[in-house]
């Protein structure tokens, strides 16, 4: 009686999706660029989300790790990602299954990662996942404006880079009145876009540029720097953080499942090309400069991608923020609220801590690392992996899961043994080694730069001609 049931809860579920999906596919100009839903929809926010700054900070990473490590982990890494991404979905529908067999209705309410660990593994659970997906949300967004200040510097030095993070700050808060992932719909296709250029452009411009005079690829050369590099890697792929607001976001979340695989498969396409012929031609230069940018030759072609990237920053800040929004409405009450402006308005205290921790600690790279250690080393892939883990540790639970393992996986021994493998490597490796090497490379950064630093790893000033006599 009980499988009949959970039968029918699905058949209803799919039928509702249906309804909605054909209700959103009447063209109009609204529907096309505001209501997002489909498989498509998700490639697109999946894909555009991953990479965001961080194709500008890959070729320092290779210039840390060498060519070699710098491919092998970028495929690692990727291949890790989606496999802890494939287990968020998975939880997910697990949740929602179990939810709307108690009649639980979403239809005026998002759910988030929290609330699955929550449902599944209890509060405990609620409050590790609460902790470390908001702060590495917040530092996920702190990072999008640092970018944004180091990237326009580029085009115009005539302001320094912490009053361009005033700026953007300013821009980036606009992101409140965005009311969900449903409407990010032609900024995610935008995104996407203004990545693919940019990464070409940086593969082209360096193989037309060729290699610099003298040109030494001496990476690895200290234990510090490959494991940061190799941490930068690990955050590079760890962007889905989102993952369950965008399969809440869709008509149908069952088809999720594959669908951050193929968004990296796709990114892949853009970082390795990217990353290997910026580190060919500039060799070890890359190890003081974090930012691509900074060593490409200033043509329109950089002008216009750091433009690109400068949209799709703020995109990806409001990508980062939106989880958090949906966090603050909820404690203040406001989650159900109609008026997007009054939403708008009780969001904006969220932007705030941001917009100053950007000003503290403008370590465009460095920063990457350590949050790629300490945050998302949990948030993405050992507390996913653990919960999968315990959540299907009973045969019963196993018998009656949502979503059996996967047909490329044999049975779920061998998805034990995977998750364990997970957890035991991003814990030594990830968090371990990595924390080590970041936060002393970061630390490195404050002692050189100091906090607040007006204008991080910018062109030393030119010193006013001396008078002869």
């Amino acid at each position: 009686m009980s499988n009949e049931h959970e039968e029918s809860i699905v058949s209803e579920r799919a039928k509702e999706g249906d309804a909605e999906e054909d209700e959103h596919s009447v063209l109009s100009m609204k529907n096309i660029l505001w209501h997002g839903g489909s498989a498509w929809d998700a490639w697109f926010s999946c894909s555009s989300n991953q990479v965001a700054q961080v194709l500008l900070t890959l070729p320092y990473s290779f210039s840390q790790l060498g060519m070699a490590s710098g491919i092998v982990l970028q495929i690692f890494y990727g291949l890790l990602g989606s496999w802890t991404a494939y287990l968020i979905s998975v939880l997910y529908v697990e949740y929602r299954s179990r939810k709307e067999k108690e009649n639980v209705n979403f239809k005026n309410h998002v759910i988030q990662w929290f609330e699955v660990l929550d449902g599944l593994l209890g509060p405990y659970w609620k409050i590790i996942g609460l902790a470390f997906n908001c702060t590495f949300l917040m530092f996920g967004s702190v990072i999008q404006l640092i970018a944004c200040a180091s990237n326009i510097y580029y085009i115009n030095d005539n302001l320094d880079k912490r009053t361009w993070t005033y700026i953007f700050g300013a821009c980036c808060a606009t992101t409140v009145f965005i009311p969900s992932f449903h409407n990010y719909r032609i900024w995610s296709f935008l995104g996407l876009g203004m990545t693919t250029y940019t990464a070409w452009y940086m593969a082209i411009a360096a193989l037309v540029h060729g290699q610099v005079d003298g040109v030494e690829h001496s990476g690895p050369k200290k234990l510090v720097l490959y494991f940061t590099g190799a941490t930068n890697i690990l955050y590079t792929f760890g962007g889905h953080a989102v993952t369950v607001e965008i399969m809440h976001a869709m008509w149908k979340p069952q088809k999720f499942k594959y669908i951050y695989l193929y968004a990296t498969l796709y990114v892949f396409t853009l970082t390795l090309p990217s990353s290997a012929t910026v580190y060919w031609a500039f060799g070890d230069e890359l190890l003081n400069h974090s930012n691509a940018f900074s060593l490409l030759p200033k043509t329109r072609w950089r002008d216009a991608a750091v433009i690109l990237m400068l949209i799709h920053q703020f995109i990806t800040f409001g990508f980062a923020c939106t989880p958090l929004y949906f966090v603050w409405e909820k404690v203040i009450g406001m989650h159900a609220t109609k008026s997007i402006f009054l939403r708008a308005l009780a969001r904006l205290p969220v932007v705030i801590p941001i917009w100053f921790l950007a000003i503290i600690f403008p370590f465009f790279g460095p920063i990457n690392s350590a949050v790629g250690a300490l945050l998302v080393s949990f948030t993405v892939y050992i507390i996913p992996a653990l919960a999968h883990m315990l959540t299907y540790r009973t045969p019963s639970a196993r018998q009656n899961a949502a979503e059996k393992p996967p047909r490329f996986l044999s049975s779920w021994t061998v998805v034990y043994v995977l998750n364990a493998f997970v957890v035991v490597w991003v814990l030594v490796v990830g968090f371990g080694f990595g924390g080590w090497a970041s936060m002393t490379n970061f630390v490195r950064q404050v002692d050189t730069f100091g906090l607040f630093a007006k204008c991080y790893q910018c062109k030393p000033a030119v010193p006013p001609p001396t008078k002869t006599h």
